[in-house]
């Protein structure tokens, strides 16, 4: 696929690596392909998505030179707009 994300160095270099997620835009939607069995507590996806929202903070923040702190606290505004109000099953 011509826009696949690099891989880290890090992942490349650790035999034990373990990809749990991947997410696609397809048009208007969301595709997900994922691990079910990645942790035995549910709560440890809770951690990743956190994680992950900082991640996209700083990233965003840096390409834009804007606060991270106010990108994720608008990332944390959509987590709530979509938790109460879902656009998909």
């Amino acid at each position: 696929m011509p826009n696949n994300l690099r891989l880290p160095d890090s992942v490349l270099e650790d035999p034990d690596a373990e990809e749990i997620l991947r997410v696609w835009i397809t048009g208007d939607a969301q595709r997900f392909a994922l691990n079910p069995d990645a942790w035995e507590d549910p709560a440890s996806w809770g951690l990743l998505l956190v994680d992950l929202a900082r991640h996209a903070a700083q990233a965003i923040a840096t390409k834009h030179g804007t606060n991270p702190e106010v990108v994720l606290a608008r990332i944390k505004d959509g987590f709530d707009v979509e938790w109460s109000n879902p656009t998909g099953p």
